[in-house]
């Protein structure tokens, strides 16, 4: 009795009626898997909701790229009217594609961004499989990047400082300038691969001011393009209060030498984008200033919304099933525990029950004692 009394005293205490190994062997055991697959779960939960925020603001994005695309095709239609200011409506339309670079460029969540053409998919971690054999294997859900920029990136420069170091750039350049007297005061910036057309954009920071210079149809014409093209940044650095001098040699092609005449540290950078190349790069075709441009753009139009529109229903079905498989991770995260809890939980009620059933046989045995032992004091007391 002394020892069932323990015991029940035990799960009253714990709450649990496998409290070790030593309670039961392999249900303690069974029971710690599954407490190990429920943090695991906590994990996965929190990488769904993770994986399903990114989506729903790349969704966002592509659906107001959608609006955008709509709006914008109303103008075209109405430039499609030979008694209108096409000028006006044109200036619109580039207000309209402003606003969409700036979407694509503002659609990331935690640094991740999957509507800008640089993301071909990310993984969301999605669940933990368990085999027969005990074997654990992690699964996974693809979201596919969807391409709504309207330019893309290709390698066009060079940059070498003044201590002789030079590197190429894939699509980017930058260095740092020392101040003005430093040994690395002065650098060169060369526009490279003179394969550009007409659209594509040259832009660069120099210390707090940024300049760019866009590529015409009559810059391309030209034999002389990267020439062109950093002349134009030259004139456009110059224009700034930089704390630089840029100088440009006719006989080093697209060369830039710059020198900081400032009494701080100067960076350089400098990206190069290039027109047409994104999911939306048709955008940078469309004009409406002239007839045959509004023509032009109303066919043009309808391929860029059908692009926002296909790369919104790809979002929409993702996260909808990123949705799915979280609620189903928090149901099976709460059967878990319940599983879990059945197996080794102690019923209170039960317990509490038990506990006083052998208090009171405890009581009852001690009593009966008391009685035995007072019995033979009575036999002798009958001899008196």
């Amino acid at each position: 009795m002394n020892s069932s009394l323990s015991s029940t005293q035990s799960e009253i205490s714990t709450g649990k009626s496998v409290a070790s190994a030593k309670d039961n062997s392999a249900v303690w055991a069974i029971s710690k898997v599954m407490e190990s697959d429920v943090k695991g779960f906590k994990a996965i939960s929190d990488s769904l909701s993770l994986g399903e925020a990114s989506v729903s603001v790349a969704r966002n994005a592509s659906e107001s790229i959608t609006d955008l695309l709509t709006e914008m095709k109303g103008k075209i239609v109405a430039a499609q009217e030979d008694n209108v200011d096409r000028g006006k409506i044109n200036d619109d339309v580039t207000a309209l594609k402003d606003q969409i670079a700036s979407v694509v460029g503002a659609a990331q969540f935690n640094g991740l961004n999957l509507v800008n053409g640089n993301l071909a998919s990310t993984n969301v971690l999605s669940s933990l499989d368990r085999d027969a054999a005990g074997t654990v294997t992690a699964s996974s859900i693809t979201v596919d990047g969807q391409d709504l920029s309207t330019g893309g990136y290709t390698a066009k420069a060079a940059f070498t400082g003044s201590d002789g170091v030079s590197a190429d750039a894939a699509d980017t350049f930058g260095f740092s300038l020392d101040a003005t007297g430093g040994t690395d005061d002065a650098g060169v910036v060369v526009i490279a691969d003179p394969t550009y057309a007409a659209g594509d954009k040259v832009s660069m920071t120099v210390g707090d001011f940024s300049v760019s210079y866009t590529v015409t149809a009559e810059d391309v014409a030209s034999s002389t393009t990267e020439d062109i093209v950093a002349i134009g940044l030259k004139t456009a650095i110059e224009a700034t209060d930089a704390d630089v001098t840029v100088d440009y040699d006719s006989a080093s092609p697209g060369q830039l030498d710059i020198t900081n005449t400032g009494t701080g540290s100067l960076s350089i950078s400098g990206q190069f984008t290039n027109a047409g190349a994104g999911g939306l790069g048709a955008l940078d075709t469309i004009d409406v200033s002239t007839g045959a441009g509004a023509i032009a753009a109303l066919g043009a139009i309808e391929g860029l919304i059908d692009t926002a529109i296909d790369a919104s229903a790809a979002f929409g079905s993702v996260e909808g099933r990123i949705q799915t498989q979280g609620e189903f991770i928090s149901n099976l995260t709460d059967s878990l525990k319940s599983g879990i809890g059945s197996m080794v939980d102690a019923d209170m009620e039960e317990v509490s029950a038990r506990l006083q059933a052998l208090q009171t046989q405890q009581q009852l045995g001690v009593q009966s004692l008391s009685i035995a032992n007072q019995a033979p004091q009575t036999l002798l007391s009958l001899f008196r």
